[in-house]
């Protein structure tokens, strides 16, 4: 492991992105504890007041929102929403999309043309118009984000795996795990799975920036997260009114969702670059 952490840390860039990435984590597990102001006390009195406003309550630093909010307070709290949202959203289309990869992959004929077919009428559908649609048939709901977020990402886990599938289950290993009888899948899970498991964490590791900004889209757009729940994309759509006499108030959330999203691709690419670096050659 430490071998693997020092590999990882030669990249000036991944040591980079490992930093951001661990600010947010911390700030996400304990934000509740680390933040000056309750996230959702208004004060009208306070209202857009900028960067290193020391107030009668305390100092604001990175200023007020219209309400007379934190903007620090909510920058923080709305980190544990997004990371949430990334990382669970990308386990269910990681799940999805694997296991219709595997079975796609290892039968071939029927079940395996059906799952692929799914998987094309899927990736026809543009994914913001099916996220849009989706999300206002149900609702603005935390759960309801992770959902369609995690139902409509599944294709690339499900077409990469299924290319290595069709050439794993040639191998003489798995051949002879056929002739012994074991079940289709004991096979998937015992043999196949853990073959293409560095495959899936790098597909995972550069997933999650796509769905934090993704994310941050629907809940701009009021299709998203509650808006009492505070999330950058929403701290972002409440400033967009105030972009010329309170700049603060939307861009230090934007400039949060860029630094977290560079973080996690800069780590993703390192990852791809020592676990699998046939993806880098697919994507190019």
């Amino acid at each position: 492991m430490s071998g693997f952490l020092k590999q990882f840390t030669e990249s000036y860039l991944a040591a980079t992105g490992l930093v951001i990435v661990f600010m947010v984590v911390i700030g996400a597990l304990f934000g509740q504890w680390l933040i000056p102001f309750d996230p959702d006390a208004q004060n009208i009195m306070l209202r857009l007041k900028p960067p290193l406003f020391s107030g009668p309550t305390g100092l604001h630093l990175l200023g007020t929102d219209a309400l007379g909010r934190d903007i620090f307070s909510r920058l923080v709290i709305g980190a544990r929403v997004s990371l949430l949202v990334g990382v669970a959203s990308v386990v269910i289309s990681g799940v999805v999309g694997v296991t219709f990869g595997l079975i796609a992959g290892y039968e071939e004929k029927y079940a395996g043309r059906f799952l692929m077919a799914v998987t094309d009428i899927q990736l026809a559908i543009p994914f913001l118009v099916l996220a849009l649609a989706v999300a206002a048939v149900v609702g603005p709901s935390l759960w309801n984000i992770i959902a369609i977020l995690g139902l409509t990402n599944w294709v690339q886990y499900a077409r990469v795996v299924r290319s290595e599938v069709l050439a794993l289950r040639r191998r003489e290993y798995i051949q002879a795990a056929h002739t012994m009888g074991i079940s289709v899948p004991m096979i998937l899970i015992r043999h196949l799975l853990p073959n293409v498991m560095s495959t899936v964490i790098v597909i995972s590791s550069l997933l999650v920036a796509k769905m934090i900004l993704f994310e941050s889209s629907l809940s701009f757009l009021g299709l998203g997260v509650p808006p009492q729940t505070p999330t950058w994309g929403t701290m972002i759509a409440d400033g967009r009114n105030y972009v010329g006499n309170a700049w603060w108030v939307a861009t230090f959330p934007g400039l949060s969702i860029f630094l977290t999203v560079i973080g996690i691709n800069l780590i993703g690419d390192r990852l791809r670059d020592m676990l699998d670096p046939r993806l880098r050659q697919m994507e190019g």
